[in-house]
């Protein structure tokens, strides 16, 4: 049995659920999301509680159970009170900056780093340094902020990058000059 996909999954009130079919929608005060159920799961609300079943026990389907559960729970958590990853930029004359739909990165190369912003996700940018990724489909704030860390991955000799807030870059030591 999955232990994650017999777990319920709370509605709050300010979030209505719309099932046609295998089509999922789910609005809320963040926004809307849709999804597709994959076949043989099946989804049902009762008083305010969504729940997943699964039609067989074959293998496949017992993947796709927690699968889809937590994908659902992330929906409707997204749309009610929305995701957020915050990035760091470590080092000198690095920085960062919001012009208009594009996220602007001063990051040591010979040019900017320039990363359009999806019109889903709201960029910020404070003290030069920080960014805050916001938007309410966990998965595209996650890649977006991956990407821009890609950019310039925290590096283990000076820690210079960026970085995701509170991850923990393991330092090595640099050259021994002997004399």
């Amino acid at each position: 049995m999955s232990r994650i996909g017999l777990q319920t999954i709370p509605v709050p009130d300010k979030v209505s659920v719309a099932q046609d079919g295998r089509q999922l929608t789910v609005e809320g005060p963040m926004g809307r999301l849709e999804w597709s159920l994959p076949r043989g799961i099946g989804m049902r609300e009762e008083a305010g509680v969504l729940t997943l079943q699964r039609e067989g026990d074959s293998r496949q389907l017992r993947a796709l159970h927690g699968t889809a559960r937590s994908l659902v729970a992330n929906m409707v958590r997204g749309v009610s009170a929305g995701f957020s990853k915050d990035l760091e930029i470590q080092g000198v004359g690095f920085r960062a900056a919001v012009k208009g739909e594009v996220l602007d990165l001063s990051i040591g190369k010979s040019h900017p780093v320039v990363y359009p912003i999806p019109p889903d996700l709201k960029v910020t940018v404070t003290e030069n340094t920080k960014i805050r990724v916001e938007g309410v489909d966990k998965q595209r704030v996650g890649q977006f902020a991956a990407e821009v860390r890609s950019a310039y991955p925290p590096e283990p000799y000076k820690g210079k990058g960026i970085r995701y807030a509170g991850e923990y870059v393991r330092r090595k030591a640099g050259k021994n000059v002997k004399k």
